[in-house]
Formats: C-alpha cells, sequence, structure tokens
C-alpha cells in the first residue's frame, strides 16, 4: 500500500499534468471555434487530453471528474471515427468550456485537500444528448455526406487537371480557363446536353478536359453528377472569356455559367505557400517534439530554496570581500581569489535567476477565454492579438499578475470597446481590437493592454473625482495624465449601471496594489474615440536587485537603481520653501519637491544644510521627488528580504518594501518609491 509520501507525489503530479491539459484543451477549443472548424488534429489532441484526464482521475478516485471526461472523449471518438459534415461548434465549444470550468473548480479542491465532490450529471447528460443529437443528424444527411464525398472527389479531380495542363510549358500563350456550367432543374438528360457543349468547343479549344470524364457511356451516373454538381470544364484557347461566354450563353436550359481564367504564377504560388505552410509545421513539430527530452519539471519549492542559497551566498562573499579587518591592506593573492569568487557567484546567480524564469505565454493566453466569454454575456465582438508572449518574468511576479492583466482586459472590453453599431456609427470596424503586448526594458518587463475603443472620459472623470473629495491638488493644475490616473483610486467608478463585470469601484485600485506589490507600476494614457492603452512596469525578479547604498547617520538606505534619474550635491542657495514650508528645488526649468529621510523616519543626520549633503532625483509614473541623504555608498546586487512578521503587524510601513545585508553585516532597508511619493506629492 502507498505511503503518505507517495500519495502527496501522486497528487502533485495529477494536479500539474491535469492543470497543463486543461490549458492546453482551453486553447484548442477556443482557436477551434474562431476557425469555426475542428481540425483533424485538433480532434486528436482534444481526444487524447479527455482520455487522459479520464484515466489519471479515476485512478485518483476522482468519478465525478473521470465520468465527465469519458462522456466528452465519446463526443470526439465519434468525430475521429465517424467524421460527420455538420457540427454544431458553437454548443460544442460552449459544453466543452463548461466543463473545464468544472474540473478546474474540482482540481483546486483536490489541491487544497478537500473532497472532490462537485455534481456533473447536467453537463454529461448535456453531452449524451450532445452526441445522440450528432448520431442521428449523420443518419438524417447520409445522402448529404455521400455528396459531399462527391464535391471532394471532384475538387481533387479538378486540381490534377490544372495541374497536368500548366506542367505544358508549349501553350503559356493560350489562355487557360475553367468553366461550370449548371443546367435548369427539371431539363432532364444532363449529360446529352454537355455533350452538345464539349461538341461546340472543340472547334476553339487546344486542349480541352471535362468532369463528369464519362458522359457519353455511363449517362445515368454523368446526368446525377452534372445535376448535382454541374458539369466542369478545362479548356486551352487563343480565345477570350467574353468570346467563350458568347459562345455558351446560346445553350439550352442553361441556369448558371461560371467562368475564370487560371493564372500560372497565382497557381504557383498558391503551391508555393501550400508548401511552405506544410513546412514549417513540420519543423515546428520536429522542434517541439526534441524539447520534450530537453526539460524536466522541478518543484517550485526548491527554486526558491536554491534561490535563497543563493541569496545567502551573495551576502556571504560581499563579507568576505568587503571585510573592514582588510582595509589598508595589499593583498594582491586574495584579491585575485576575490574577484574569481566573484565571477563564479555571479554565474551561479544568473542560471538560477534564469531557472526561475518563466514565459507570460500561459497568463496572456488565459485572456483569450475571458474575451470569449465577456464578448458573449456583453454582446460585443472583439478580438486579443497578443505580442511579446515568449517575454520572461521571475515564477512569483508572475503569480501576482495574472488578475491585474485579466482586470484590464476585462475593463476594455466592457468600459472601452463600444457596442458594433456604436462602432459602425463612428466608422469604425464592428470587430473591436484589444492588444496585450510584452517587452523588455533594461531590468524590466513592461506590458500593455490597448484597446482601440471610445477612450477614458476626462470631463466626466474629474466631475467623479470632485464628488468624491479625490483631487489632490487645484484642477487646472491637474494634466490629463493625472486625470486619468485616477480611475486607479479605491471606489472609483464612471459605471453607471452595475454589473458582474463593472460598477462597484473595485478592481482597478486592486491592479495598483498587486502590482505595487512586486515592485511595480501602473500607468494610463488615452486618446478620445481613439482608444486607451494602460501600461504596468514590473520588475524581472523579486530576489536579487542592482541598488544603490544610501546613509543617512547611522542608518542605510537601499534604492533600486531603475528608479533613479541623477544624483547631485545642491548649491546652497538652490532651495526655495513654499507657503506650507515645503521644500523645493529647481532644475532645469522645473521644480521638485523634496524629502529628507532623516526627517520621514526620525532618524539622526550628520548633514543638516542642504548644501553638505546629497540629493537623489527618482522617478516614478512620470513623477520625480528629490531624496536627502548624508551620503552615497555606492552600487552594489543586494539580496532582497521581506520585512520581519513582527514589524508589519506593529506597523504597515508603506515606504519600505524590504531589508538587505551589505557586506559589513549592517540592515539596509530598501525605499519603496511609489510609498515614498505618496507622503509628498
Amino acid at each position: 500500500m502507498p505511503n503518505q509520501t507517495e500519495n502527496d507525489s501522486f497528487l502533485e503530479m495529477y494536479i500539474m499534468e491535469t492543470s497543463q491539459l486543461l490549458e492546453q484543451l482551453e486553447e484548442l477549443i477556443l482557436e477551434s471555434e474562431e476557425a469555426k472548424h475542428f481540425s483533424k488534429n485538433a480532434v486528436n489532441e482534444i481526444f487524447r487530453i479527455m482520455h487522459t484526464i479520464k484515466g489519471s482521475s479515476a485512478m485518483m478516485h476522482h468519478e465525478n471528474i473521470a465520468a465527465l471526461s469519458h462522456s466528452l472523449e465519446d463526443i470526439f471518438s465519434f468525430i475521429r471515427v465517424e467524421k460527420p459534415q455538420f457540427i454544431d461548434f458553437s454548443t460544442l465549444s460552449d459544453l466543452i468550456l463548461d466543463s473545464i470550468d468544472f474540473i478546474k473548480v474540482e482540481v483546486q479542491k483536490a489541491k487544497n485537500l478537500d473532497t472532490v465532490d462537485g455534481e456533473a450529471s447536467s453537463l454529461i447528460e448535456s453531452a449524451k444528448s450532445y452526441l445522440s443529437n450528432l448520431k442521428n443528424s449523420r443518419v438524417a444527411t447520409n445522402g448529404e455526406s455521400q455528396q459531399g464525398n462527391d464535391l471532394q472527389r471532384q475538387d481533387r479531380q479538378a486540381a490534377d487537371m490544372i495541374e497536368r495542363m500548366l506542367s505544358d510549358r508549349n501553350n503559356d500563350d493560350l489562355n487557360l480557363f475553367h468553366i461550370t456550367v449548371y443546367f435548369e432543374a427539371g431539363c432532364e438528360m444532363e449529360n446529352v446536353r454537355a455533350f452538345q457543349i464539349v461538341y461546340r468547343l472543340k472547334d476553339i479549344a487546344n486542349e480541352l478536359y471535362h468532369i463528369p470524364e464519362e458522359i457519353e457511356k455511363e449517362f445515368i451516373v454523368s446526368s446525377e453528377v452534372i445535376r448535382n454538381q454541374g458539369f466542369q470544364i478545362f479548356i486551352r484557347t487563343e480565345k477570350s472569356r467574353e468570346e467563350i461566354e458568347q459562345l455558351l450563353s446560346q445553350s439550352s436550359f442553361l441556369q448558371q455559367l461560371k467562368i475564370s481564367q487560371i493564372n500560372r504564377e497565382e497557381e504557383r504560388a498558391s503551391a508555393d505557400e501550400s508548401n511552405y505552410s506544410h513546412q514549417r509545421r513540420s519543423i515546428e513539430e520536429k522542434r517541439l517534439n526534441s524539447q520534450h527530452t530537453s526539460f524536466i519539471n522541478v518543484n517550485v519549492l526548491r527554486l526558491d530554496e536554491l534561490m535563497d542559497l543563493v541569496g545567502e551566498l551573495v551576502i556571504a562573499e560581499a563579507m568576505v570581500t568587503q571585510n573592514p579587518d582588510l582595509n589598508g591592506l595589499e593583498l594582491e593573492q586574495f584579491q585575485k581569489a576575490a574577484r574569481h569568487l566573484q565571477k563564479i557567484t555571479n554565474e551561479i546567480q544568473d542560471k538560477v535567476m534564469a531557472i526561475r524564469l518563466v514565459p507570460l505565454t500561459s497568463t496572456f493566453h488565459k485572456m483569450h477565454r475571458v474575451v470569449h466569454d465577456m464578448c458573449k454575456k456583453l454582446g460585443k465582438t472583439a478580438h486579443l492579438q497578443l505580442i511579446g508572449e515568449e517575454t520572461e518574468v521571475d515564477k512569483s511576479i508572475v503569480e501576482h499578475i495574472s488578475d491585474p492583466i485579466m482586470h484590464l482586459v476585462r475593463n476594455s472590453l466592457d468600459h472601452g470597446i463600444e457596442s458594433a453599431e456604436e462602432r459602425r456609427i463612428s466608422g469604425k470596424p464592428e470587430l473591436g481590437a484589444i492588444t496585450l503586448e510584452a517587452k523588455n526594458a533594461g531590468g524590466e518587463v513592461i506590458i500593455q493592454v490597448k484597446d482601440d475603443g471610445k477612450g477614458l472620459n476626462r470631463d466626466k472623470i474629474l466631475e467623479k473625482a470632485k464628488k468624491s473629495h479625490l483631487l489632490h491638488k487645484n484642477e487646472e493644475e491637474l494634466t490629463d495624465k493625472e486625470i486619468y490616473q485616477m480611475i486607479f483610486l479605491p471606489g472609483f467608478s464612471t459605471k453607471e449601471k452595475i454589473t458582474e463585470f463593472s460598477g462597484r469601484g473595485v478592481g482597478m485600485d486592486v491592479v495598483v496594489q498587486n502590482i505595487s506589490a512586486v515592485g511595480g507600476s501602473v500607468s494610463v494614457d488615452s486618446v478620445p474615440n481613439q482608444g486607451t492603452t494602460i501600461s504596468i512596469k514590473i520588475p524581472l525578479t523579486l530576489a536579487i536587485i542592482d541598488g544603490m547604498n544610501t546613509r543617512v547617520g547611522h542608518s542605510y538606505y537601499t534604492l533600486p537603481t531603475t528608479v533613479i534619474k541623477e544624483s547631485f550635491r545642491p548649491g546652497k542657495n538652490d532651495v526655495i520653501t513654499d507657503p506650507d514650508g515645503n521644500e523645493m528645488i529647481m532644475i532645469r526649468g522645473q521644480c521638485y519637491p523634496i524629502l529628507r529621510l532623516h526627517q520621514l523616519y526620525h532618524t539622526k543626520a550628520d548633514k543638516l544644510q542642504i548644501h553638505e549633503g546629497i540629493l537623489i532625483m527618482v522617478e516614478q509614473e512620470d513623477q520625480c521627488i528629490c531624496l536627502f541623504v548624508d551620503e552615497l555608498l555606492g552600487e552594489q546586487q543586494v539580496v532582497v528580504k521581506s520585512l520581519p512578521p513582527y514589524i508589519k503587524r506593529i506597523k504597515n510601513i508603506e515606504t519600505i518594501s524590504g531589508c538587505t545585508l551589505l557586506g559589513d553585516g549592517s540592515i539596509s532597508l530598501i525605499l519603496d518609491v511609489t510609498g515614498l511619493m505618496k507622503t509628498r506629492i
């Protein structure tokens, strides 16, 4: 009997595998629904996924998931074998997506060690009913299926004839036409009438083929084919299209005549494109297959432990190489060994950080489902475009940004994208566009959610802010960007009617809170009637950052180098004071507020005169502030440690995001620039 450790291992593997399969399944369904077609590969893959989930769930005794998976597996087993011509794709997609949602909830129960007891009977009955209807429709349309097969066979024959005629390079100067003739219903003797048309064309044709080929001998079969699919002719001639049309238009009982000229270059380009696409798919499949053996699954907790150890290694290396006891000593061999140690430490650190990086692909692709569901419920049409989904960020950060991205995409569709009627009146395409884009910018990642909707209403936002007493300065002094930024304030909403998606004033402020928790920032830009862009700026990793160490008296503070614009020693008379007693400094025609860290944290400072210390200008969300410190200690990679729990319980310090150990063993507080801005601006 398996022990507890083995059971935990089985459960962990089941949860991981099922979650990955559900993501793949959801992506397949959304792609197939958009294409309004389940390809052969998609059908096989969906069948495989449901079969795997069924087997693993049965093994874990999750009978409800196994039964539901089995009912869906039956549907795709029938589609694989019988290949029905007519499938209600929309209903089937909705059924599978609802089933995915159900299984996700049950898997989360298993993850939380709760009882997996969800009721799946209604979904199972829906699946059985769908399969029954599919089987009945197949029986009813047997004749139509045969007709479809005949059409496919004729299409292949037509393609072969065109290729054969194009391969003859001796008649390149002649025109090549594909003609389809339809006779009036009830005219009878369609094969004889087709023969009369061929007889007329022989006099002007250098080369001529037709489908059906045996119109004289198998007259019963050929008449039936011509009656249902038309009579196809392929002719090479000197005559023009107009001349052929004039000749054939005299035919008796003629209902419709289609004439198209075949161009050698277009046909070859189409064939080349088809071949290229096939080669590209083959290469991609080979690449993916080769990668299967290059990856292993590792518990993320082990990666966390490894990262902690690397952090301790970085601190230990700094404590050795920057030991105060070494000051003034000439130790050539020690310095050489220390440089080598630092090189190895940096390489180990880079490799471990790279291992923790994961692409945003999974997070981005989940947004397809969000757009799909909201479009159906809101009655809107929109397409989601993904750009830069291969951009990588730290695993811990991905977990924090999934919900904010979802809120922003939902907000774009609910507030931004107009209805089809509104877009048509304003001269826009009925299909709205939402773009989710990620890109690297130095040591940070920028994620943008763009839409081509109606944009933000500046006056409406300002009016709502005034009513809610949210203005922090005079209305005349506010820029458009500052007004747009108010949508992120707690309780702010311009939606007059509350829906399940918006109107309660929650969501956008949660976006800012979650992004700020990982050291990021959010900004918004909008153009009326053109759309809105919301940008998220986040660090690549939270574990180790490049920081500038500073000193104020006996206290040490570290600033991320990404937020520092410049540092300088101000002149004696550079500081001005506003009527409220706040210190400001004028730099290149711009006025910036000054924040003295020793006053903020109630500590002693060595330098009280502004011209004796250092000002560090930091920037966040297009706002700047100057921090006054005693001394700059220099730039260093520091390991971020969270504040001890007892400090957080005593006081929530918004201006401090963590702490770190310096080379001499001193503790340095890591400053949160977003929190510092709130204290002064």
